[in-house]
């Protein structure tokens, strides 16, 4: 049941609802009818606009514990199997909202691509209700399904439907169908989407290659806290700025515990995103999401060419786009990525609940996912390629204090074992002795650091041999009127805290820049032209 809190939250937003909604519940028995029916009705009287209906589909919807959602009599493509609590209860209400004639969040060049899909799309999207990242996908997919009467989506309880999760062999969230096949699996960016969607039906890639925007003073390349703090900084110098991100809020939004940003004492990752979208707000920047850069043209002015066919002209460019993780780079990983292979205890260790499996790496990141998977699983082995963990000793001190975690130091990881296309072992190397050794398991999850998101300034500034963009104390590349910051670039220590520093700083240096190289006439007029 939710609280009285929430259904006077969830009234006020559904008072500006423009169309009548109607939930549309399949008949019949299931043990989760009754959870879900109760929700349905607690929505349903919240508003007139909304009302719920159960009954008999043929067949169009999945179970009793399916719902559709149409908009004015009309289906709008969007169904939910199983009870969309958890983190898609956010999904489910702003279906609600959008079906009802609110914006959509999706950037307007992005929805023009959808809108051109012409063949019929049938997404499905296995989710976990305690994984953060699965939202993100099933709310892209249901934008889709608004934009175009092609596109259908459906979110799937993996919990709810433990059938289908054993016929597909599903290990990790989201896991993403198109018309029945496998379309994207594990963590997915919704500009990987978009592009897998491009192959999908080549025709929403006949966009205009027109600049999207008038001449930009300032473009900062990221979403993440670097890329947020260096526009805020440059738009509060009253700069025209643009920020172009394919995943707002970065590796943060992956973060669930932060307990280090100074006068904060305890968020998550999705809080903290928030509060860096709602303070990117106070500010006219353009914020075009889910997009990537696929080139950069250098000169005085630089020319940005982006996914969606759209071409933005800047004078400086802030270059903010982190990290990933790293990967153990031994056989059997990549093969059996979404199939005992992960990166995110958070979204995928619901699947592991009772079974044995391995965290490597034994840093802050790798010590926290052992204690968090520690609650869930029968057992964690902890490997450690170091003869010592390098994480913080409050962490370490925490691992004694759990029995079904045990620690491995001095291990070289060296392949991944799996049968019947399930992760079924680790082989690894004890660094002291030379000796190779195997441990049966279920589940591997991967936390040995990150790697520089540099591909796309590559040829364009100067890197590290890792990949980190070479900085100095004020955040200067090696190309005039260019700047970098946060993870990656060179500045040590990978912190939030260091990187909202290093993006305010470096957007000081791009206002300096500015001052010294003001814009000639001549290029005012070109871009006027242009566009």
């Amino acid at each position: 049941m939710l609280t009285q809190d929430i259904l006077n939250a969830l009234k006020g937003y559904f008072k500006d609802l423009q169309n009548s909604i109607t939930l549309v519940l399949q008949t019949g028995e299931h043990s989760k009818k009754d959870e879900l029916k109760n929700m349905l009705v607690q929505i349903a009287d919240l508003s007139d606009k909304i009302r719920l209906e159960e009954r008999d589909t043929a067949g169009e919807l999945r179970s009793p514990v399916t719902f559709g959602i149409e908009a004015n009599g009309k289906s709008t493509g969007i169904t939910f199997s199983g009870v969309p609590g958890g983190h898609e209860f956010n999904s489910f209400v702003l279906a609600i909202l959008q079906a009802g004639g609110s914006k959509l969040k999706l950037d307007e060049s992005i929805q023009n691509m959808v809108k051109k899909v012409k063949d019929k799309l049938d997404f499905q999207v296995y989710v976990s209700l305690s994984c953060h990242a699965c939202p993100d996908v099933v709310q892209a997919m249901n934008q889709f399904a608004l934009l175009n009467d092609n596109i259908s989506a459906e979110m799937i309880d993996g919990a709810v439907y433990p059938d289908l999760i054993e016929k597909n062999n599903i290990q990790g969230v989201p896991t993403v169908y198109l018309n029945g096949e496998v379309f994207a699996s594990g963590k997915v960016e919704i500009a990987n989407i978009i592009e897998k969607l491009g192959k999908a039906a080549p025709e929403i890639l006949q966009a205009s290659n027109e600049p999207a925007l008038p001449l930009q003073d300032v473009t900062v390349i990221g979403g993440g806290p670097a890329g947020v703090a260096a526009a805020i900084y440059s738009a509060r110098k009253g700069l025209a700025v643009t920020v172009v991100a394919d995943r707002f809020g970065g590796q943060v939004k992956d973060t669930m515990g932060i307990e280090n940003l100074i006068s904060v004492p305890k968020t998550t990752g999705p809080e903290l995103t928030g509060s860096l979208m709602q303070h990117l707000n106070d500010y006219e920047v353009t914020l075009k999401e889910h997009i990537r850069v696929d080139k950069i043209e250098k000169g005085k002015i630089k020319t940005l060419h982006l996914s969606s066919g759209e071409t933005i002209r800047t004078r400086t460019l802030i270059i903010a786009t982190g990290a990933n993780w790293r990967k153990l780079n031994v056989p059997g990983e990549d093969e059996n990525l979404g199939n005992g292979v992960a990166y995110c205890p958070h979204c995928d260790g619901p699947f592991y609940k009772g079974k044995d499996v391995a965290v490597i790496g034994g840093g802050n990141s790798g010590v926290e996912a052992a204690l968090d998977l520690a609650g869930i699983v029968k057992s964690v082995t902890l490997y450690e390629f170091l003869p010592e963990l390098k994480a913080d000793k409050v962490l370490v001190e925490q691992l004694s204090k759990r029995d079904n975690i045990s620690v491995v130091k001095n291990a070289a990881t060296k392949q991944v074992l799996a049968e019947n296309g399930k992760v079924s072992a680790i082989e690894y190397v004890d660094r002291a002795t030379n000796e190779v050794k195997q441990q049966a398991l279920q589940g591997i999850f991967v936390q040995i650091g990150l790697v520089p998101n540099s591909k796309v300034v590559e040829g364009v500034v100067d890197l590290t041999k890792y990949g980190e963009i070479i900085v100095n104390e004020k955040g200067k590349t090696s190309e005039e009127g260019i700047f970098a910051c946060g993870d990656v670039t060179t500045v040590p220590y990978k912190q939030i805290v260091v990187a909202m520093g290093e993006g305010s700083k470096a957007a000081l240096a791009a206002f300096d820049y500015l001052l010294m190289n003001p814009v000639e006439q001549q290029e005012e007029k070109a871009d006027s032209q242009a566009a």
